[in-house]
């Protein structure tokens, strides 16, 4: 198996970064605005890109303040089965957040694609968190 995994500082308490991740309001501004968003374990969220591309992620853990972790179950192929989570931690007001995307079965060019994506969506939280306006998908250039 193949992960992808990316750090990201933030100048902001944990409790801003995990709502960040946790609300349709803070996900709508980094990732999509079209979106359907829960908070509980067990629970599907939504997430589109453009009419035809959904991703559905199924929440799996939730550590208020610390850890948010997301199964996916529908998206592309490639995606199917794998986990994504966001370790949270806070030292002297910063937080920083580790973003892990494991269990791709191989690197492809999806992979190396969405390796870099992710970064941009940690580029996106920082900028939400600290600015108060993130790079959601819809404001994104292709």
């Amino acid at each position: 198996m193949v992960n992808i995994e990316h750090l990201q500082t933030v100048r902001v308490p944990a409790s801003n970064v995990y709502e960040a991740l946790t609300t349709a309001d803070g996900l709508s501004e980094i990732w999509t605005n079209e979106l359907i968003i829960h908070n509980q374990i067990g629970l599907i969220n939504e997430f589109r890109f453009g009419s035809h591309d959904i991703t559905k992620m199924r929440i799996e853990e939730l550590i208020a303040n610390k850890k948010v972790v997301w199964q996916c179950i529908d998206s592309d192929p490639e995606w199917i089965g794998t986990y994504i989570s966001f370790d949270i931690q806070e030292k002297n007001g910063k937080s920083f957040i580790t973003l892990r995307h494991t269990d791709w079965r191989e690197v492809t060019p999806f992979y190396r694609s969405c390796n870099y994506n992710w970064a941009i969506f940690l580029y996106s939280l920082k900028s939400y968190c600290e600015d108060g306006e993130g790079l959601p998908y819809h404001k994104r250039k292709f």
